[in-house]
């Protein structure tokens, strides 16, 4: 293990350079700068993109900024370049080393008010490398909003596909002239590549020539924000390798983080191992992947890392640790508690219930309950909480009225809590599962012109570009008219209430109606329509009952969400709940309709995604 300091060439100026190097790999970083511009492997002299003059734009942590107060999500990019280089620690197992930079009033409006420390870490024996980043802000610094940072890695082109053709916006391309030709004619899109944070651990791009694979493993969610079920970008056409702590991609600006004058703030974000691989001549490169999934759980059982050396990561010794049960009290779907199986149970930041999927500051902690109901969170930084939760199969949003306060080293046992849904009478009819997706509708096939064979007979088919412009084709003498009874939500509820294109340029709104019988009605008693939704893009949802015409709806959302999952191929965004109380006597014995209205109709990607509905009748009297 040693550390190579040179001098090179860039730019007719002399830019000094250090090589980190175990015998396995060699990775170079400029120094003071800590853009990574090169990374040796089994034989190839560097997986970065090589025909990029520019060397800061190969290896490199990235953030997108603006100032206090500034609306919307369209901010400065800027790669964090640093100012002073450090070797933490140089050892025959371990080098770490830090780049850094203050910051300065006379920064203001130029750099982001931050102070950066970019760590790199290599050990003996490990094809990989490791990279974490501490961001603090001070008191007295000026605000800011954080729209975005990641660390991104450009590959070589010439040993991986190339782009096509632009379509409906710039990241997607239909594959002309790709390396392998084989994938002429399909299409590609970074989007298609987004992952749950709860499932994106390894992703990565395989070379074939020669065969070896370059993955960014994330063995924890904890410095990720918005929870378990926030989706994020994994690579790039270009190609690029990315790790995304921050973004307001699939949530808009709710989960962009806002920082006022003087509100001291710091965060660890990694650490993430950039793991490489190879197989000799011959081998089938496929278990590239079976390889790097392997190493990946060899990744998540090491957390939290017990190398780092910034005293700013806590070891496990520093960290506590919680546990208990979750039951489900539901006394219109059974008469005692039971067990909230495959609960996802969390600590977060105190809020509200529900506010988890908001949060985008600090740090979170979720597991996955079993059978029984039974959760353990381990490793857990210091500090306080709310525990929070929601159980696939229920609606609404679990939060415990006490305040979690974790420790050094403690070991917490909390008393079984009990979740009470949102309900106030018997369900009389339901569309969908509440499960905060909108996987179960019906979700077409794609254009055959715009295909990824990827997603062909795919869990995931709602990867597939395009599937928007499919609503019109499908349905081109009128919207959605399910009937309860008759109809299957699998087959007869589309997956998104988009938009209806009218011409090239231009679309009008959908109302999709709901049909059902009551045999009896109360009508001095209040029934409660639940209107749970997956994705809502500056959409407008109204609710009118029995009477499609009048102008007044019954309930408006107002104009709500601004997650993109609809273009984004997304099968959820944030997740949104309405209640709707119907009098009796808006409801007749007989057939009655529920006419569902997106009334927002500029763009093909406005629309919203269902979840799940319910209607429930008046309340048991006791």
């Amino acid at each position: 293990m040693h550390i190579n300091i040179l001098h090179a060439s860039a730019s007719a100026k002399l830019q000094e350079e250090v090589v980190m190097d175990n015998g396995i790999l060699q990775v170079t970083l400029l120094v003071p700068d800590g853009i990574v511009t090169g990374i040796k492997y089994n034989g190839v002299d560097n997986l970065l993109e090589i025909l990029n003059d520019d060397e800061t734009n190969r290896g490199y942590w990235d953030v997108v900024w603006s100032s206090g107060g500034t609306k919307g999500t369209t901010g400065i990019f800027e790669r964090l370049i640093c100012t002073t280089y450090k070797v933490i620690l140089e050892r025959d197992d371990q080098i770490e080393l830090s780049f850094s930079r203050a910051w300065d009033v006379s920064l203001q409006d130029k750099l982001i008010p931050l102070k950066i420390d970019k760590r790199f870490i290599m050990l003996k024996g490990s094809s990989g490398f490791y990279s974490y980043a501490i961001y603090e802000h001070l008191e007295g610094w000026p605000g800011f909003n954080l729209d975005e940072t990641r660390i991104a890695f450009k590959l070589r082109k010439d040993k991986l596909p190339d782009r096509g053709q632009p379509l409906a916006y710039p990241e997607a391309v239909l594959l002309v002239n790709p390396v392998e030709p084989e994938f002429k004619g399909e299409v590609d899109d970074k989007y298609q590549y987004s992952c749950e944070d709860k499932d994106l651990k390894v992703h990565g791009w395989i070379c074939m020539d020669p065969p070896l694979g370059f993955w960014i493993i994330i063995p924890s969610d904890e410095f990720r924000s918005g929870g378990p079920l926030k989706q994020n970008l994994t690579s790039h056409v270009g190609p690029t390798a990315l790790s995304v702590f921050l973004s307001a991609h699939y949530a808009g600006e709710d989960l962009v983080p806002k920082f006022g004058d003087g509100e001291p703030w710091k965060k660890v974000f990694g650490p993430v191992f950039i793991y490489l691989n190879y197989v000799n001549e011959g081998e089938d490169p496929l278990t590239l992947w079976e390889d790097a999934k392997e190493q990946m759980l060899i990744e998540v059982e090491s957390w939290p890392y017990s190398f780092p050396a910034s005293e700013d990561f806590p070891s496990s010794s520093q960290r506590g640790n919680i546990s208990g049960r979750l039951l489900v009290q539901d006394r219109y779907f059974k008469d005692y508690k039971i067990s909230a199986s495959g609960a996802y149970v969390g600590l977060a930041p105190p809020g509200e219930a529900g506010s988890w999927q908001r949060e985008c500051k600090d740090y979170q902690f979720w597991t996955k309950a079993d059978e029984e109901g039974y959760y353990v969170i381990s490793d857990i930084r210091a500090g306080d909480y709310n525990l929070y939760a929601f159980v696939p199969g229920f609606i609404g949003d679990y939060k415990s009225d006490i305040k979690v306060t974790i420790t050094s080293g403690c070991s917490i046992e909390i008393d079984d809590l009990v979740f009470e849904p949102p309900r106030n009478g018997p369900t009389l009819w339901e569309i969908g599962i509440p499960d905060r997706s909108a996987r179960e509708f019906y979700i077409p096939d794609p254009d055959p012109k715009y295909i990824n064979k990827l997603f062909v007979n795919h869990p995931d088919k709602f990867r597939q570009y395009g599937l928007w412009e499919r609503y019109t084709g499908l349905y081109p003498n009128g919207d959605i008219v399910f009937t309860v009874g008759e109809s299957d939500y699998k087959k007869d509820w589309f997956f998104a209430q988009v938009t209806r294109k009218r011409d090239e340029k231009t679309y009008i709104g959908t109302t999709w109606q709901i049909k059902f019988k009551l045999d009896s009605v109360k009508q001095k008693e209040i029934y409660t329509l639940r209107v749970a939704l997956a994705s809502a893009a500056q959409a407008e949802l109204q609710v009118r009952v029995n009477d499609s015409s009048t102008n007044t709806p019954l309930f408006s959302s107002g104009v709500i969400g601004k997650d993109n999952a609809i273009a984004r191929h997304g099968i959820h965004g944030l997740h949104w709940l309405f209640n709707v109380n119907l009098q009796g006597n808006i409801l007749v014995e007989g057939e009655n309709t529920i006419y569902l209205t997106q009334a927002n109709s500029t763009s093909p990607f406005q629309g919203i995604m269902y979840d799940y509905i319910r209607l429930e009748g008046p309340p048991y009297h006791d």
